[in-house]
């Protein structure tokens, strides 16, 4: 990206001015670096998203952006219900509320050489990964309905884990003003095999060991020390999700003249909240959130499992779930006056600062857990969120290291069976059922996480707490 189309605010603080159409300046936090390595897509998204319409404050990337379809992906707006604000799937994205969750093991590095191996295949075999996969969850009609309307309530319910699980996940794992009545058989027929299951692309689950502490007293309150073995959980709501998004956005370009809705880029297809289609699409957004929830209860309750066969003096518990690809009713103030808004995050985690009532009562006083996901070589971190990120961006972060390249560059460099061994010779076993993926998703084709965590925390929003770096990573 071109530097001399912005304007520099802080060291890792980055305006363009309203011109044209946009109602609202653009914003983006990054690094020189950074800023230089983006495509100048970011920056023609970024603007575009400042002209819809009730958007307020300003229109947001975050360290990590990159391109994707309409929104940058890490990009963040908030949209005015009051002033004609919109709400776009492509603002959500495909795989609504993707996320991550970390799981504490009450086991240290030491524990884990002597059945390293017998672990990595378990966690292999019995967590289905990749394109197609399809877990034991075999959902009828009914029970997807109560899925949708229920999330990670409904998992535990069932089973699938512990009830003191849903006090560390957003929404305390049910999204409420889901409406599964809004999805359409189709999703669902999609989804009806594919719970409990990682799905593809750069999903994963780890094994990880906490390398470095930062900030020991935040550590202590997320009971995490240098030398503890975690579980880092990332995916979302598989077919269902995407099928949301691909059918919505259709609606939306529909509807938008209907409206009196000019899009700059036919991707940034959106509804007026208070409209028909915008109704609907938030009631079926809300059950992909709430599959995505359940997905990822039933992952740790398989992993559970695993560990009570290979390691049984493990104790997983549940640190924090954080979701991305979401756009939620928040109150936040805007000159001054508190106001309720509607916050699209794509490709963004939220990150509230201390004191906010949505964050579990243990976890108050310091922030909500901001989990930053790396690449399967390099790391993944724990950040918190900051009193000041509250009025920069929504109480926003970034949520990964971001793409440096496409998965089409990504295969003209790499093999995947070369990444593999490249990473076991470092002591990080892969397990993947596509070399093909493994080759899209190495190291290499991601920005520097560390630098893109460093820009997070250097503008304030959130801190960072913890590193991890991965022993073994099940790859979709």
């Amino acid at each position: 990206m071109d530097l001399n189309l912005l304007k520099r605010h802080g060291r890792d603080e980055w305006h363009i001015s309203p011109r044209g159409k946009m109602r609202v300046p653009g914003v983006i936090y990054a690094t020189e670096s950074l800023i230089h390595d983006m495509d100048e897509k970011v920056y023609e998204q970024v603007t575009n998203v400042a002209t819809l319409p009730g958007i307020v404050q300003a229109s947001y990337a975050m360290p990590d952006a990159h391109w994707g379809y309409g929104f940058p992906i890490g990009g963040v707006a908030a949209f005015d219900p009051d002033l004609g604000g919109v709400v776009s799937a492509g603002g959500v994205g495909f795989d609504i509320s993707c996320g991550v969750r970390l799981l504490r093991t009450g086991l240290t590095v030491e524990d884990l050489p002597a059945v390293k191996e017998l672990l990595a295949e378990a966690l292999f075999h019995r967590i289905p990964a990749g394109v197609g996969s399809t877990g034991l969850v075999h959902l009828d009609k009914h029970e997807m309905d109560a899925m949708l309307a229920g999330g990670a309530k409904w998992a535990v319910g069932k089973g699938y884990g512990l009830h003191e699980d849903l006090e560390f996940i957003e929404e305390h794992g049910c999204m409420a003003g889901a409406k599964p009545e809004n999805v359409s058989d189709h999703a669902k027929k999609r989804q009806q095999d594919e719970m409990g299951t990682l799905g593809s692309g750069n999903h994963y689950l780890e094994v990880q060991q906490v390398v470095k502490v930062f900030e020991t007293d935040v550590g202590a309150v997320f009971g995490v020390r240098e030398g503890d073995l975690v579980v880092s959980i990332h995916c979302g709501s598989r077919g269902l999700g995407h099928q949301i998004g691909t059918e919505f956005l259709k609606s939306m370009v529909t509807s938008a003249a209907r409206h009196h809705i000019e899009l700059p880029d036919r991707e940034l297809a959106c509804a007026p909240i208070n409209s028909e289609v915008g109704q609907e699409y938030l009631g079926a957004m809300r059950a992909g959130i709430n599959c995505a929830l359940a997905n990822r209860q039933i992952v740790t309750h398989l992993v559970r499992d695993v560990f009570a066969d290979i390691l049984p003096q493990a104790t997983l518990s549940l640190l924090y779930d954080v979701s991305h690809n979401t756009c939620k009713v928040e109150e936040h103030r805007i000159d001054g006056t508190p106001t309720r808004l509607f916050v699209h995050r794509k490709g963004a985690t939220r990150a509230f600062g201390p004191g906010h009532p949505d964050i579990p009562p243990a976890l108050r006083a310091v922030g909500q857990p901001v989990l930053i996901g790396g690449t399967m070589g390099t790391a993944s971190y724990v950040l918190v969120g900051t009193e000041e990120s509250m009025a920069l961006a929504f109480g926003s972060a970034c949520h990964g290291a971001g793409r440096s390249m496409s998965r089409h560059q990504a295969l003209r460099q790499w093999h995947g069976r070369e990444v593999v061994k490249d990473l076991a010779g470092r002591g990080i076993l892969i397990r993947s059922p596509s070399m093909r993926g493994v080759a899209e998703e190495a190291p290499g084709a991601y920005k520097d996480v560390s630098e893109v965590v460093d820009a997070a925390d250097d503008a304030k929003l959130a801190k960072k707490i913890a590193r991890l770096e991965p022993l073994v990573c099940v790859k979709g």
